[in-house]
């Protein structure tokens, strides 16, 4: 019955590769661009999530305390941008988004103490993020 239930042989990954370009201009100073569209395959969610290229992303927002960035800094890029597209159009909830990280993270072989780290960070703190991200979407999304 393995063709009934295609999800119970799916294996989460990137079925793309991410390409961004890099914003220019004030406010923008931390912001990237989808060039070309990012597709994962979610096994937790158990559907294809798509980021359309033209989304706006900052990847991890990770403080640039020193000891924080080296430890999580420049970290899971793909990951962080899935992540990013889930808070901003709220299509699953914080605690599922943060999940997806975490698999999305595991997918790009970032270490299991780095991703655990992240992953606790996004779930404790993430919060205000989640709530402000429609409104982050329409400002970042509408140039």
């Amino acid at each position: 019955m393995i063709g009934s239930r295609p999800w119970a042989i799916m294996k989460s990954q990137f079925e793309s590769n991410l390409i961004v370009k890099k914003l220019e201009g004030k406010g923008q100073e931390n912001n990237w661009q989808v060039a070309a569209p990012l597709i994962f395959k979610s096994f937790f969610l158990k559907r294809t999530i798509e980021i359309p290229a033209g989304f706006v992303t900052d990847f991890a927002s990770v403080p640039r305390l020193p000891f924080a960035y080296w430890l999580t800094g420049n970290i899971a890029q793909e990951a962080a941008t899935i992540h990013d597209f889930l808070y901003q159009n709220h299509s699953t909830s914080k605690a599922k988004s943060d999940m997806v990280f975490l698999e999305a993270m595991k997918a790009t072989k970032v270490v299991a103490w780095r991703r655990w780290l992240m992953y606790t960070m996004v779930s404790l703190f993430g919060w205000t993020s989640y709530g402000s991200g429609p409104d982050r979407f329409r400002v970042l999304n509408s140039q």
